[in-house]
């Protein structure tokens, strides 16, 4: 049996500075229940190293992530509501650890960045994209809804405006995600490595200890996604609509190339 790759790389650079990127550039960096179980381990680990300072969450090729793995999506929509709840529990949970970890986290986007993948930039404190990146939230053209992610996204961008873009799905290019709140920075793909080590110098410049209780009060002051009922709600949310009629006719158009029952071309 060919083993599978690893999708998560983990590297230290100097100063205390841990990298963790996402590995699966042939498929555009899409997650499955195995990168979100390493993504979350990842995660952990930082939090634990005494010697980490900075993490950096970045990704492989062309694209930060598509969101879900074709094959995981394909999985999930023959799961019960039961088991998709407990698949759903696993990303809640890797979005509260990377939410929730007490060193300063930047996200380091480009291309594509859909569905779950705007969970992980939003739960990071910084996020820089290139001009290219592109952002959708895109779970309704499918029938389901953006749940686990969605107490950090309307976090990031406020709830107006997840309004919008929630329920329609549209794309949004990098001057609007930082316009949105997404983003704090768009930079040129080529000084993109560059803006990044800008900012994980200003953070190196102080105190860790500082840091961390400033975002042990920033989840203090602001932060519904910090409650354990939220939790349960988003997976619950997550598992109906896969099992349900419209995520079930959705996942199928998708996988066929077809409209869905309710789209009107």
């Amino acid at each position: 049996m060919t083993q599978r790759p690893q999708t998560v790389l983990q590297d230290d650079e100097p100063r205390g500075v841990r990298r963790i990127t996402l590995n699966r550039p042939d498929k555009r960096n899409a997650f499955d229940a195995a990168v979100i179980a390493e993504l979350t381990g990842a995660f952990s680990d930082a939090e634990k190293d005494p010697e980490v300072r900075v993490v950096i969450l970045a990704a492989s090729g062309k694209h930060f992530s598509a969101g879900a793995d074709l094959e995981w999506m394909r999985a999930t929509a023959a799961m019960s509501e039961s088991e998709n709840r407990d698949d759903a529990r696993q990303l809640a949970n890797l979005m509260r650890t990377l939410d929730q970890i007490t060193k300063p986290v930047i996200a380091r986007v480009q291309g594509a960045a859909f569905g779950g993948a705007l969970g992980l930039i939003c739960c990071a404190d910084i996020a820089v994209a290139e001009s290219g990146a592109r952002f959708c939230l895109s779970e309704v053209r499918l029938g389901l809804v953006p749940a686990t992610i969605g107490p950090y996204v309307v976090r990031a961008m406020g709830h107006r405006q997840a309004r919008r873009y929630m329920l329609t799905a549209e794309l949004m290019d990098a001057d609007t995600a930082r316009d949105l709140g997404l983003v704090h920075e768009v930079m040129a793909n080529e000084t993109l490595d560059e803006g990044v080590e800008a900012i994980c110098h200003a953070l190196l410049q102080g105190g860790p200890d500082a840091q961390t209780h400033c975002k042990k009060l920033l989840q203090r002051l602001d932060n519904p996604a910090g409650y354990d009922a939220v939790h349960e709600f988003t997976a619950e949310m997550i598992a109906a609509t896969r099992t349900g009629a419209e995520g079930q006719e959705g996942l199928r158009a998708f996988f066929h190339k077809d409209n869905p029952k309710w789209r009107s071309e």
